[in-house]
């Protein structure tokens, strides 16, 4: 135990949790749908959705009823025996999308660790094992474990934590993507990328590019690897945003708005990815657990029982409708409004932090991203009414904001 010259001094060098965030002054103490309540009896409007992770707003009563439930009966066994729940939400998962069989995690990263792993085995397999290299695009964000910031790229995830991890060829995020055809050698396994971009500034993957992607790969025997982890689970108006073009991949890894707010990831693949991890090739002690598959299967039963993806097509035309009315009135700070169901972006020509924080004092919560954008991420099941109230503090913000300039 130190004593308590050591920890006055400590103190006045480091506060107990590392300070890797910025955080706002606010501190919440209890939410019900799309509002959120602070200590001081605050109310905030969220449409940041703690990043896209509340896809069914704050305390949905199907979840509290669910995790409540289930946290009477068991929350966690290990994977060395059978639970019945990932069973249950694998295979309502493979009947919804293009995998066979799917590893499950608490984390996005883990997932897309799980990704790249499944790739390098695959190649393993079939006579490759040369090809482990995947490659990324500039703007994209994949975690922030060691191999998952190299896939990134940029310096604000790497700097201070080289050397990089071998193995990722980051390229440009092309109008054309025929281009990545150039960057394939004998050792590329894999092409990653996000079929909407969310902390790169909102950029969607055209439908043309995802199936010239597709050919590349198809041509020189490499996967095909979609980071739906974000743009994932109904944000885009359908389950998972490649099903818009149809172009499908061979491995996706998931997480966010599958929890509806509780940790939850899995790393989906088809048959001939996935039948080479084989026992103890890969695993977790907490991914699957009892507790994480009751919700995982009560966000798809709501998804089910309240048609949201009709509701994310209905809101994100009106939301979208009156983001350009916003960028129409004041083209002094709105660039340009992108994005695809309820992942909207809206592209500044200010620092996309001086906006987001005059938001927060006005009561409204949103979050930031690259390219001088600002993510719009209500829940999933938002309402008209929550829309207008949420461009109302828009306008407000954007007053506000005109004043200071």
């Amino acid at each position: 135990m130190k004593n308590s010259q050591d920890n006055n001094q400590e103190e006045s060098l480091i506060p107990p949790i590392v300070p890797t965030y910025a955080r706002m002054d606010a501190a919440f103490e209890s939410g019900k749908g799309v509002r959120l309540y602070d200590d001081k009896g605050n109310e905030y409007l969220d449409f940041g959705s703690g990043i896209a992770v509340n896809c069914l707003g704050h305390c949905h009563p199907t979840l509290v009823k669910t995790i409540t439930g289930q946290a009477q009966k068991l929350w966690h066994t290990s994977n060395i025996y059978t639970i019945p729940g990932q069973e249950k939400l694998a295979n309502r998962l493979v009947n919804l999308t293009f995998a066979d069989s799917m590893f499950f995690t608490n984390s996005g990263a883990e997932a897309v660790e799980c990704a790249i792993k499944m790739a390098r085995r695959y190649h393993h397999e079939t006579g490759n094992p040369d090809r482990y290299r995947v490659i990324t695009f500039e703007g994209s964000f994949h975690g922030r474990t060691l191999a998952t910031i190299a896939a990134g790229g940029s310096e604000k995830l790497t700097k201070g934590f080289g050397p990089k991890v071998d193995g990722f060829d980051v390229l440009r995020f092309y109008r054309d993507m025929n281009k990545v055809e150039e960057a394939i050698t004998s050792e590329t396994a894999a092409i990653m990328i996000e079929p909407v971009q969310g902390e790169g500034g909102i950029r969607p993957v055209s439908a043309e590019n995802l199936e010239i992607l597709r050919n590349i790969a198809k041509k020189h025997g490499i996967l095909l690897i979609y980071d739906e982890i974000q743009c994932g689970v109904g944000r885009s108006g359908k389950l998972f945003a490649h099903q818009i073009s149809g172009v499908t991949p061979d491995i996706m890894p998931i997480a966010k708005g599958i929890g509806g707010g509780f940790p939850l990831g899995a790393c989906l693949a088809t048959e001939k990815v996935a039948r080479h991890m084989t026992v103890g090739t890969h695993g977790s002690t907490y991914g699957g657990n009892p507790l994480a598959m009751a919700i995982g299967n009560a966000v798809l039963d709501v998804f089910a029982a309240e048609d949201i993806l009709a509701n994310v097509v209905k809101m994100s035309d009106k939301l979208k409708i009156e983001l350009l009315k916003l960028r129409k009135k004041y083209p002094e700070l709105i660039d340009m409004v992108r994005g695809i169901g309820l992942m909207m972006g809206i592209k500044l020509h200010i620092d996309p932090r001086d906006f987001v924080v005059q938001a927060f004092e006005n009561k409204l919560l949103l979050v930031g991203a690259g390219e001088n954008t600002v993510r719009i991420l209500p829940p999933l099941n938002v309402t008209s009414e929550d829309i207008d109230d949420a461009m109302k503090l828009l306008d407000k913000t954007c007053q506000n904001l005109l004043k200071k300039i």
